[in-house]
């Protein structure tokens, strides 16, 4: 880079253009350690996403499993129990 216009100050354009030199070396630094982080945040969730897709297969294969009847020694069908229901008094009874 020649400069013809400002020949008398090419060292104050020389020492400028070092500092321009510099600060894009460290933009290129800066964007490289943040392209890593977002290639390990990419690793990440890709393995995220693998754990919770097999806990909800898991999940779906255990529930279609106990959606079936069990069968007794006597062979009748036997239904688990379900989750008990909390009865709560309403306002109004205590109104």
């Amino acid at each position: 880079m020649r400069f013809y216009l400002f020949e008398p100050q090419a060292g104050r354009h020389i020492r400028k253009s070092r500092e321009y030199l510099e600060e894009a070396n460290l933009s290129r630094v800066e964007h490289q350690a943040a392209a890593e982080h977002h290639r390990a945040l990419t690793a990440m969730y890709a393995e995220r996403i693998c754990r919770i897709e097999a806990e909800i297969s898991a999940a779906l294969q255990a529930s279609s499993k106990s959606s079936q009847p069990v069968q007794a020694a006597d062979n009748e069908s036997v239904r688990p129990k379900s989750d008990s229901v909390v009865m709560y008094p309403s306002r109004s009874a205590h109104a």
